[in-house]
């Protein structure tokens, strides 16, 4: 598939319920066992059930879990056994996009499943999304998240991935207004590091009627500006109708005021002409990491400086 082959109308996998199966992969990094088996209790007091993948101990390498072949026989048996019904990652790190070229498309489109992650992760989030119509997720991971206090926005996960109406995210979810304005479109997007090393590739993110979700760890403001600026260059700005950031954990710029890194994503995108908000809490975050849906469309209100929204319109999943 080419990256201007035009998108696929959205792939819905079954609602998580009480007593769903959550296969545990590590597409990415390699971790300590014992914070996935902190994170699996915390499933378990959810009233699920995890387990792990064949080979998501695996440890291949200086970073990475497994081999890329064990890594993509633990993915593509998770989507092939209609036992699980979630894919939940363990961990994000690097590595992932090893996979990308092994990825078996069509058996994941024909056996659609909640895939959930993020970091490095985003890699296989916007690819399925682009390549077989799978809405997949943008949230908490079981070696991350669920293995520390605080550390999952319950709110929101039961909204994605239970909820089979609209829903929206508001006040209290840390979000704060760049450019005020009103957009819809198709929420996309992921880690901006991962998103810009796309470019190029067979595989590089489709932001065309896009509300784009960006955010980014322990990253100067200048490497940021660096990171749009080569998504400009390359197109992937035009026609993008918003952008929301991520908090940005760690992104400012030592001595400088707090406002620093807000003053250098407006004039890196002083023309363009799209709502721009930033602070939303998924991805790299400090506590209660909130769930995304990647492929539904949402509008992003930033009309109301005091109030900014983001409503997704459809739900991401469907009932039984």
């Amino acid at each position: 598939m080419h990256a201007n082959t035009p998108s696929l109308p959205p792939l819905r996998a079954h609602a998580l319920r009480k007593g769903s199966t959550l296969r545990l992969v590590s597409p990415s990094s390699w971790f300590d066992p014992a914070k996935v088996q902190a994170g699996m209790e915390a499933l378990r007091a959810m009233e699920l059930q995890p387990q792990l993948a064949q080979n998501a101990l695996a440890h291949h390498g200086q970073y990475s879990a497994g081999t890329p072949q064990q890594r993509l026989q633990d993915l593509h048996a998770a989507f092939l056994d209609p036992t699980v019904d979630v894919v939940l990652c363990t961990r994000g790190g690097y590595g992932a996009a090893e996979l990308l070229a092994g990825l078996d498309v069509k058996t994941i489109r024909k056996y659609p499943k909640v895939f959930i992650g993020c970091s490095d992760v985003t890699t296989l989030l916007t690819w399925l999304q682009d390549a077989t119509g799978l809405i997949t997720f943008h949230g908490p991971m079981a070696a991350g998240d669920f293995a520390r206090e605080n550390g999952v926005d319950l709110p929101s996960w039961r909204a994605a991935l239970q909820q089979t109406a609209p829903w929206s995210l508001g006040a209290g979810e840390g979000l704060r207004i760049l450019k005020p304005g009103y957009a819809h479109g198709k929420f996309y997007g992921g880690c901006l590091s991962m998103r810009a090393a796309s470019l190029g590739t067979p595989y590089e993110i489709r932001t065309e009627d896009t509300i784009l979700f960006l955010e980014d760890v322990s990253t100067r403001p200048y490497q940021i500006d660096r990171m749009l600026m080569q998504l400009r260059l390359a197109g992937k700005l035009r026609g993008v109708r918003g952008i929301v950031f991520g908090p940005m954990r760690d992104c400012g710029q030592p001595g400088q005021p707090e406002d620093f890194l807000d003053r250098v994503l407006l004039r890196t995108l002083e023309d363009f002409s799209g709502p721009v908000v930033i602070g939303l809490r998924s991805g790299h975050v400090a506590e209660r990491n909130i769930t995304l849906p990647i492929g539904v469309q949402c509008a992003l209100d930033a009309t109301q400086p005091d109030v900014p929204g983001l409503q997704f319109l459809e739900a991401a999943v469907v009932s039984e």
